[in-house]
């Protein structure tokens, strides 16, 4: 069925074949190898494929590696005007497709499924098309996610990388566009906009899970990322 997501499983026999819709492939657990216009190469959980209607494409993978696929008649931008095949995807899409995974094995609920594909499909719509990231980038992107409350230096950061501090910085400028301090200001800024948006915390336990023990730091930082003051938002 077209416009809805499904969750697959591949093995080692190669396959061809094109169809009459785009189709994009987000690995769960394990790789994917796959054949299709310039690229050959492996996509991996974090990664999203793209294949546009009637692209040839050739793909083969473990059999214990699982996918969320999903089937579009059209795609969203910026898809739609992109030639980019492979790319890493945002956070908080990675986080909706274990959702999906998890809703998709348990019951059949036609209205559930639409839901979830409409709102996968915005997600899609605000993805920032970041071209591929290697693992190690990719790891330290999650570990900085998950440590937002915590004191992270470029010392811890480059270790878990297995690079030199000066090696690490430049690789992941290469690979984020960002410095690593941009970066990780931008993953806060936007976590404590989400927490000031949608919870009752008061802006100290804001401060306070994106790392910042000095709230008049955290309110100046805030204002000069957004415009405004943490105080304008709180519910």
């Amino acid at each position: 069925m077209v416009n809805l997501l499904s969750i697959r499983s591949y093995n080692r026999n190669r396959k061809g074949h094109q169809h009459g819709f785009h189709q994009l492939v987000l690995p769960l657990r394990g790789v994917i190898n796959i054949e299709v216009g310039s690229f050959i190469g492996k996509v991996t959980p974090g990664e999203c494929v793209v294949v546009k209607t009637g692209k040839m494409h050739h793909f083969d993978a473990d059999s214990e590696a699982r996918f969320v696929v999903a089937d579009l008649t059209t795609l969203p931008d910026p898809l739609a005007t992109s030639d980019t095949i492979v790319f890493s995807i945002s956070l908080p899409l990675k986080r909706f497709l274990n959702f999906v995974e998890e809703q998709l094995k348990y019951q059949i609920n036609h209205s559930i499924e639409q839901l979830m594909f409409n709102t996968f499909n915005q997600l899609l719509a605000e993805q920032r098309l970041y071209k591929k990231i290697e693992p190690r980038i990719g790891n330290i992107i999650e570990f900085m996610d998950n440590h937002l409350a915590e004191i992270i230096s470029i010392d811890t950061l480059s270790k878990i990388a297995c690079l030199s501090p000066t090696q690490f910085k430049k690789v992941f400028k290469q690979q984020t566009g960002q410095t690593v301090t941009q970066y990780l200001i931008q993953l806060r800024m936007e976590k404590a906009h989400a927490l000031l948006l949608h919870t009752d915390y008061p802006i100290p336990i804001v401060a306070q899970s994106v790392g910042y023990t000095d709230i008049s730091a955290f309110s100046r930082r805030f204002s000069l990322y957004f415009g405004l003051a943490p105080s304008k938002l709180t519910r």
